[in-house]
C-alpha cells in the first residue's frame, strides 16, 4: 500500500518518525515499526475506549504496541495513508490524515479520518503516537466491492 504526503514537509524529527511510522504500517514491516518507538512508548489508537482498546488505556511498551500490531494491523489487508496536513513544534507533529484499510480479500475498505500526533525524544524515537478518530464514523464507511 501508499503514503501519500500533500501536507508540509520541512525536516522535523516529530514529523520524520510519523513518516517512517506510516511507511513501515504500509509495507508490513511490524519490526521496523517496533523499532521506531522507546521501550516506554504509548500508543492511543484511538485515543480513549474503542474496540481495539475497549478500556481506553491504550497499548504501552514493545510488547504493547506488538500486540496492537498483531492483532489489527496484521489482520488487515492493507492501508493507504494521504496526508493533507502537518504541523510540527516542539517534541511534536500532528498529522490531518485519511486511513484507508483493505479489511480482506474481497476489497471491503474502511475509511478513518484523523488527527494523529507523533511525539518523539531526543534520539528521534517516539515516545507517543496519538490518533484522535471516531470509530462509529469509521465504521459507517465499510464499503464491500460491487461485484
Amino acid at each position: 500500500m501508499t503514503v501519500t504526503w500533500d501536507a508540509p514537509d520541512s525536516d522535523h524529527p516529530a514529523r520524520r518518525a510519523g513518516q517512517a511510522s506510516m511507511a513501515a504500517v504500509a509495507e508490513g514491516r511490524k519490526d521496523d515499526w517496533i523499532a521506531l518507538f522507546t521501550s516506554d512508548v504509548l500508543v492511543e489508537d484511538p485515543v480513549g475506549p474503542s474496540m481495539l482498546d475497549p478500556e481506553g488505556k491504550g497499548h504501552r511498551g514493545h510488547d504493547g504496541v506488538r500486540r496492537f500490531w498483531e492483532s489489527f494491523i496484521d489482520t488487515a489487508k492493507g492501508f493507504r495513508f494521504e496526508v493533507n496536513d502537518s504541523f510540527a513544534n516542539g517534541p511534536s507533529c500532528a498529522n490531518i490524515m485519511t486511513i484507508t484499510t483493505t479489511l480482506d480479500d474481497d476489497g471491503t475498505t474502511m475509511t478513518v479520518d484523523c488527527v494523529s500526533i507523533y511525539t518523539v525524544d531526543d534520539d528521534g524515537l517516539i515516545t507517543s503516537l496519538r490518533a484522535h478518530w471516531e470509530p462509529e464514523r469509521a465504521l459507517a464507511t465499510v464499503t464491500e466491492p460491487k461485484g
